[in-house]
């Protein structure tokens, strides 16, 4: 019975339905439990959330990337399904809190001056969160000395800047000057991405890595995060 309701908890997840009202990216689902209410379903038979999360969620979420590369599925359903993941997050978040779950890390997320797209950057901050990972999103338009007393005040171990414009890259280049200029660039492992960023642009500004999208960028932080246990 429970990997039964996991495994719904995944197709939901990928069929992009948080509710039974929703009716799914691939055919008429209106009317069955979506991941909301199997996630009520799961908890009332005593499945850890942290099953809920890696087994339903994140393993959805894999799915839905690997459609995403194969170009089955486009940004508004890969978005369909990390809003729903999202919204699976704030419903387990005090279940995690009391079953003792220790994030693995935190993460600051920022789109940088004068940028004010932010779909990308909030796609991966749910992705990262199902993931395992704190999230503190500043939002977008950030100014560098905002994000710099960001990574004071919250001592994360990563930092995520976001840029879709190449007129305001240049931003990015400035953020990674005021954190060496505080004194604390060594103290945080910084990620770029965006439409116009390269891996040569990242390793131009000193960067620890770069993500080509939502999926792409898990992976760097996991890949980083497994370095910095070692």
């Amino acid at each position: 019975m429970e990997e039964d309701i996991i495994k719904l908890i995944q197709l939901n997840v990928v069929q992009g339905r948080m509710t039974k009202d929703d009716e799914g990216l691939d055919e008429d689902m209106i009317g069955q439990p979506g991941v909301s209410e199997l996630i009520e379903q799961a908890l009332e038979q005593k499945i850890s959330a942290n099953d809920i999360i890696n087994k339903g969620l994140t393993a959805g979420m894999e799915i839905v990337g690997k459609k995403f590369e194969q170009k089955e599925y486009y940004i508004p359903d890969m978005l369909a399904s990390a809003q729903v993941v999202g919204g699976a997050m704030e419903i387990l978040e005090p279940y995690l809190a009391s079953s003792g779950v220790k994030s693995k890390g935190k993460i600051i997320m920022a789109t940088v001056k004068g940028d004010l797209h932010d779909i990308g950057k909030n796609i991966v901050s749910i992705l990262l969160r199902g993931a395992g990972y704190t999230v503190k999103d500043l939002g977008n338009d950030i100014e560098p000395q905002a994000i710099v007393d960001a990574v004071k005040e919250e001592k994360p171990q990563f930092l995520g800047l976001s840029a879709l414009l190449i007129s305001t890259m240049v931003h990015m280049t400035e953020t990674m000057h005021a954190l060496t200029e505080s004194g604390i660039r060594k103290q945080v492992k910084v990620i770029v991405g965006g439409a116009p960023v390269s891996p040569e642009f990242a390793r131009s500004i000193g960067a620890d890595g770069y993500g080509t999208d939502g999926f792409d960028a898990v992976r760097v932080v996991e890949k980083l995060y497994a370095e910095g246990k070692k």
